[in-house]
C-alpha cells in the first residue's frame, strides 16, 4: 500500500505559515504575550481554520503528510481519525512525541508526557492516584481548595475595588498563589521563586532542542518541588503525592511540573470564560443561580470547557507513531507525527453549527465517540488527568468572583459571532456594582 499523500510544496509553505507557525510564535510551552495580541490582531487563528478547510477540499477527509526537513507530519482533517488517534494512545500513538521530549525534558525529564512505555506504565497509574481524575470535586483537596480560593478571591476583590477594574496582572497573581497552595501547600503561597523558576524553563522549552539545558536551574526548582513533597502539608497535593506508593523508577516530584504547567493554561481559560459570562447576561444569571445549589458547579466548569473548546489553549495535540499505521488512502511509517489541529475541529463552521457561539450546554452529558471531537483536555487513555483539578480551581475562582461583583468587559463579544482570537492578557473587567 502506498503512503499517504504529500501536499504540494505551495500548500505546504501555507499551513507552515497559517497552520504551524502561529502556535510556536505565540509560545507553544509559555505564551508571549505581544505576539498572542499581535497574532489575534491580524485574525490568525481564523486563517489557520481556513487552511485546514482549504487541504480538506482539496485533499478530501484522509490525513496529509508534510515532510518537514525529513520530519514526516500526518495532519488529520476527519472526526474519525481524531477519535482513532486518541483511543489508540499510547500504543500505536504516543504522547512522547519528538517535539514534546525537546521541550518538557527543559523541566520534568521523568514526566508521564515524556516518558517510553515502561516509565509510563508506572507513571500514567501514580499520576491517576493523585490527581483523581473521576470525581469532579477532588476527595481529598476539594475542600481545602475551596478555602483557599475564598480566601485568595477575597484579597484579590479589594484590590479590584481600589482599582476599580480586574485586568490580568492582578488575576494572575492571585491565581499562581491559589495554584502554589492547592499543589505544594500554604507555606507555597509566597514563594513566587518556584514558579519564577519554571517560568523560565518553560521559555526555554518554547525553543524545545534549539535552548541550551540549564542543569543547575532545573535541579534547583526540581528540589524545591521535592521539598513541598517532604513537608507534605495537609490537604494539598504534594501531601497526596508523599502518601501514594510509587514504584521505583516513578519519580513522583517530577510529575507536579505538569501540574503547574496545566494550571497555566487554566488562568486563560478562567479569564476568558468571566469574558464570555459578561457578554451573555443569562449564562451569567443560571451562574449565579448554582452557586450555593451545587459544590462542583457543573454550569460555571461548562462554561470553563467551552472557553477552551472556543480557544484551545492546546491547539497542537500531537503523537509519535511506534510503528507503521494504515490508513484508508496510505501508510504511516513508524516515528512519524501525528498532529490534530484542535481549533479546525472546534472551529470548523462547515460541520459544526455552535463552532462561533457560546454553547456550555453541550458539557453538561456525557461525550462518546459519537459526537464530533472537541477536545478541551486531548482524549482517550492519554487525557491529561489533571483536568478536574483544574476546573474545579478555575470554576471556583469564577464562582467568587460573579458571586461578589458584576463586571463589564474591554471586549465587546457578539454572541452571534465569537471571534477566533481573544488576548487574555488584554481583557479588563471594569466593576459596575
Amino acid at each position: 500500500m502506498p503512503e499517504l499523500p504529500t501536499v504540494t510544496a505551495p500548500d505546504l509553505a501555507r499551513t507552515l505559515a497559517a497552520v504551524l507557525l502561529p502556535p510556536v510564535v505565540k509560545g507553544p510551552i509559555v505564551r508571549r504575550p505581544r505576539a498572542v495580541g499581535l497574532l489575534g490582531r491580524l485574525g490568525a487563528d481564523d486563517a489557520a481554520v481556513r487552511q485546514m478547510q482549504r487541504l480538506r477540499e482539496r485533499y478530501g477527509p484522509d490525513p496529509v503528510q508534510l515532510n518537514l526537513a525529513g520530519r514526516r507530519m500526518a495532519l488529520l482533517l476527519d472526526p474519525e481519525d481524531v477519535h482513532r488517534v486518541l483511543n489508540g494512545s499510547p500504543e500505536p500513538f504516543t504522547p512522547a512525541s519528538l517535539e514534546k521530549r525537546g521541550a518538557l525534558g527543559h523541566f520534568q525529564p521523568a514526566g508521564v508526557l515524556v516518558s517510553g512505555p515502561a516509565d509510563r506504565l508506572l507513571r500514567r497509574p501514580f499520576n491517576e492516584a493523585v490527581l483523581q481524575p473521576g470525581p469532579s470535586v477532588h476527595p481529598v483537596v476539594g475542600v481545602r481548595m475551596a478555602q483557599v480560593v475564598a480566601e485568595e478571591v477575597d484579597a484579590l476583590l479589594g484590590q479590584v475595588d481600589f482599582a476599580g477594574e480586574l485586568a490580568w496582572d492582578a488575576f494572575a497573581r492571585t491565581w499562581w498563589r491559589i495554584v502554589r497552595r492547592v499543589v505544594l501547600g500554604d507555606s507555597a503561597r509566597e514563594d513566587e521563586q518556584v514558579t519564577d523558576d519554571l517560568q523560565t524553563l518553560r521559555r526555554l522549552a518554547n525553543l524545545s532542542y534549539a535552548a541550551p539545558r540549564r542543569p543547575a536551574l532545573r535541579d534547583r526548582f526540581l528540589g524545591r518541588v521535592q521539598h513541598y513533597v517532604q513537608q507534605a502539608e495537609p490537604g494539598s497535593l504534594a501531601e497526596v503525592v508523599a502518601r501514594t506508593p510509587a514504584a521505583p523508577g516513578t519519580e513522583p516530584h517530577q510529575q507536579i511540573p505538569q501540574w503547574l504547567f496545566a494550571f497555566d493554561a487554566g488562568s486563560w481559560a478562567s479569564v476568558r470564560a468571566l469574558a464570555l459570562l459578561v457578554a451573555h447576561p443569562p449564562a451569567m444569571e443560571r451562574a449565579r443561580e448554582e452557586l450555593d445549589r451545587s459544590p462542583d458547579l457543573p454550569f460555571l466548569r461548562a462554561t470553563v470547557l467551552d472557553s477552551i473548546r472556543l480557544w484551545p489553549t492546546t491547539p497542537l495535540i500531537l503523537r509519535d507513531t511506534t510503528e507503521e499505521t494504515t490508513w484508508r488512502t496510505g501508510t504511516l511509517p513508524a516515528g512519524a507525527s501525528v498532529v490534530i489541529f484542535a481549533p479546525f475541529f472546534h472551529r470548523d463552521g462547515q460541520r459544526l453549527p455552535q463552532a462561533h457561539t457560546f454553547d456550555p450546554d453541550q458539557w453538561l452529558r456525557e461525550r462518546t465517540d459519537a459526537d464530533w471531537p472537541l477536545v478541551p483536555f486531548s482524549g482517550g487513555p492519554a487525557m491529561c488527568p489533571g483536568r478536574n483539578v483544574v476546573l474545579l480551581v478555575a470554576s471556583t475562582v469564577l464562582a467568587g468572583l460573579v458571586g461578589s461583583r458584576t463586571f463589564g468587559c474591554s471586549e465587546d463579544l457578539d454572541p452571534a459571532r465569537l471571534p477566533g482570537s481573544l488576548d487574555m492578557f488584554g481583557l479588563r473587567f471594569p466593576v459596575l456594582t
